[in-house]
């Protein structure tokens, strides 16, 4: 059983690059974690540009594959202990491999997340929620104008 929160923020999403935020809360009131480790499977893993407030390490399990990998505190930015009642969090950019990256069905969440060797049971990629593919069509000023005086004036004739 996970002992903590992870969080998987995904911030933002850019032409080439999308940015997300780790949250790891510690919800255990009677325990301290220190130099805790939190492994991740991601398909996009291989692709990270920058990783800001804790180390990371690719893990290769399968040379050709490298989607799992190691995120830990960084001791000068005394985050390397994860204290009751309390969080770290950490921000890194991915580089979009155009090919297979997608937001849907959950791809941009990890497949398996352990922390201290514990597994955090990720919920199934279909209850994730999803973007609509497509917008509805935003219809010009001009004609949301005359809309409005159309049913004012058939609204007064009724008065």
């Amino acid at each position: 059983m996970c002992p903590v929160r992870v969080h998987w923020h995904v911030k933002r999403n850019y032409k080439m690059y999308w940015h997300v935020r780790i949250t790891i809360t510690n919800f255990n009131f009677n325990f301290n974690y220190t130099k805790w480790t939190l492994v991740a499977q991601h398909p996009n893993l291989n692709n990270i540009a920058k990783v800001d407030a804790f180390n990371y390490k690719p893990l290769l399990l399968f040379e050709p594959i490298n989607d799992t990998g190691m995120f830990y505190g960084v001791e000068k930015l005394d985050n390397d202990r994860l204290l009751e009642a309390a969080s770290v969090h950490s921000e890194m950019i991915l580089q979009k491999n155009r090919t297979t990256f997608s937001l849907n069905r959950g791809w941009a969440f990890p497949h398996k997340v352990y922390f201290n060797g514990d597994e955090c049971i990720m919920p199934l990629p279909i209850s994730y929620p999803s973007l609509p593919n497509s917008v509805l069509p935003v219809l010009d000023v001009g004609r949301m104008v005359v809309i409005i005086q159309v049913l004012i004036a058939t609204f007064h004739q009724f008065i």
